[in-house]
C-alpha cells in the first residue's frame, strides 16, 4: 500500500501595499523641499539674463509710472490723480506678473526631463511632493523678486493719492497670491506635457482664459441672456426768460440759478441678466485685486467712484451682481430714495475677492496634485517621445 504525501503549495512572496508609492510621493519634508528650491534658485542666480531681466522690468515700471502720473496730472483731475495712478500702476504690475510668471515654472519639470537632471533627483530620498513644491517655491520666490522691484513705484503712486495705507498692503498680498497661482498652473502643464514650448503655450492660454476669455463670455451673455424691465426715468425741464412760460412755485434751481421742474416717464427696456452670470468675473485677477483694495474713507465724497480705478471696478462688478436698475433720477438735487436704497444694497453685498481667491486656491492645489502625480516614480506609461534620463 503506497502512501502519497501532499506537497504544500509554495508560499507567495509578500506583496507591497499598492498605495505605498502614493504615500511616499506625498511625503513632504521641509529639508527636501528647501533643497530643491535652493538648487532651482542657484541656477537662476548664476544666469546673467536674470539680472538683465530685473533691470529691464525696473526701467519699464519707472517709465510707465512716470507717464501715467504725467498724463493724469495733465488732464487736471479735481479729486487728486493719485487714486487713478495707483490703480493703473497696480494693474500694470499685475500684467507684467502674469506675463513673467509662466516663464518661471512652465518649463521646470519637462525641461529637467529633457536635460536629464530630473531622474537623479527622483533617485534620491526626495519625494515627488518635495520636488514639485520645491520647484513651485523657487518659481514663486523668483516672481516675488519682480514684485519687489515694483514696490517702490506702487508706493510712489500711493503717496500721491488718497488710498488708505491698508490698500497698498492688501494689494501687494493679493498680487503675491496671483503670482503663486500662475506658477502652480505652469508647473502642472510642465508635468503634463513633454515639450517645453507646449507647456509654455498652455500656461499662457490658462492665464488668458481667466483674464480675457471669461470676461468675453460674460459680455456675450449680456447680449443673449436678457429680460424686459419697467424703467422709470426722471429728467429736467428748464424754464428760460422770454419763452412765455410761467415758472411754477415748486420749481428747483440748479447751481447757476436756472429754474427747472422734474418730469417722469416710464418705459419698457431690454436689460441683461447680469445677476445670473456675474460669477464669471469672480476668478479674474484684476477683479480680485480691485475688490480686495480698501476704498478711500467714507467721509470722501468720491469714496466709491471718484478717480480711483480700483474703487470704480469694485463697485461696477457689485452693480452687476445686483442686476438691472429700474429707476434713473437725474432731476432732483441730492440723493433720491431709490439711489439710497440701491447704495444700501451695494454696501450689504459680501466681498467678492475671498470667493475668487478660494477658487484660485483650489485651482492651484489641483495643479500641484497633477504635478506630484506625474512626477512620482515608478512611472506608469510614459508619453511618446519622453525619457526618464
Amino acid at each position: 500500500m503506497t502512501t502519497t504525501e501532499a506537497t504544500p503549495a509554495p508560499a507567495s512572496a509578500p506583496q507591497p501595499a499598492p498605495s505605498s508609492a502614493a504615500r511616499d510621493a506625498w511625503r513632504v519634508s521641509w529639508t527636501g523641499l528647501w533643497l530643491v528650491a535652493q538648487l532651482e534658485l542657484k541656477q537662476r542666480v548664476r544666469s546673467t539674463r536674470w539680472k538683465w531681466a530685473l533691470g529691464i522690468v525696473a526701467a519699464l515700471f519707472a517709465g510707465v509710472t512716470f507717464l501715467v502720473w504725467a498724463a493724469v496730472n495733465a488732464s487736471g483731475g479735481d479729486n487728486g490723480p493719485g487714486d487713478l495712478v495707483f490703480g493703473l500702476v497696480v494693474f500694470f504690475v499685475l500684467f507684467i506678473g502674469l506675463v513673467v510668471s509662466p516663464t518661471l515654472s512652465a518649463t521646470s519639470i519637462n525641461g529637467d526631463v529633457k536635460e536629464g537632471t530630473l531622474a537623479p533627483l527622483q533617485a534620491t530620498a526626495l519625494s515627488a511632493a518635495d520636488i514639485v513644491l520645491g520647484k513651485l517655491l523657487a518659481a514663486w520666490l523668483a516672481s516675488l523678486a519682480f514684485l519687489a522691484v515694483a514696490v517702490p513705484f506702487i508706493a510712489i503712486a500711493y503717496l500721491d493719492g488718497r488710498m488708505p495705507f491698508s490698500a497698498m498692503v492688501v494689494v501687494l498680498a493679493v498680487l503675491a497670491a496671483e503670482l503663486l497661482l500662475v506658477c502652480a498652473m505652469g508647473l502642472a502643464w510642465s508635468a503634463l506635457t513633454s515639450r517645453t514650448a507646449s507647456s509654455a503655450v498652455l500656461t499662457y492660454t490658462s492665464v488668458a482664459v481667466i483674464t480675457v476669455i471669461l470676461p468675453i463670455i460674460f459680455g456675450l451673455l449680456s447680449l443673449v441672456v436678457t429680460h424686459e424691465v419697467e424703467v422709470t426715468n426722471s429728467y429736467r425741464t428748464y424754464y428760460y426768460e422770454g419763452d412765455g412760460r410761467t415758472v411754477p412755485d415748486d420749481a428747483y434751481r440748479d447751481e447757476w440759478g436756472s429754474a427747472y421742474t422734474c418730469e417722469t416717464n416710464t418705459y419698457i427696456s431690454e436689460q441683461p441678466r447680469t445677476d445670473l452670470y456675474w460669477w464669471l468675473l469672480a476668478a479674474n485677477p484684476y477683479v480680485i485685486v480691485a475688490d480686495s483694495a480698501p476704498s478711500p474713507g467714507a467721509d470722501d465724497a468720491n469714496a466709491y467712484w471718484g478717480d480711483g480705478i480700483l474703487s470704480s471696478l469694485k463697485q461696477g462688478v457689485r452693480m452687476l451682481r445686483l442686476g438691472s436698475e429700474t429707476s434713473n433720477d437725474d432731476c432732483r438735487p441730492g440723493v433720491s430714495e431709490d439711489e439710497l436704497y440701491r447704495q444700501q444694497q451695494l454696501d450689504g453685498l459680501s466681498p467678492l475677492w475671498p470667493w475668487g481667491l478660494a477658487f484660485q486656491a483650489l485651482l492651484a492645489a489641483g495643479s500641484v496634485a497633477i504635478a506630484v502625480r506625474r512626477t512620482a516614480v515608478p512611472y506608469g506609461t510614459l508619453p511618446t517621445g519622453s525619457r526618464v534620463a
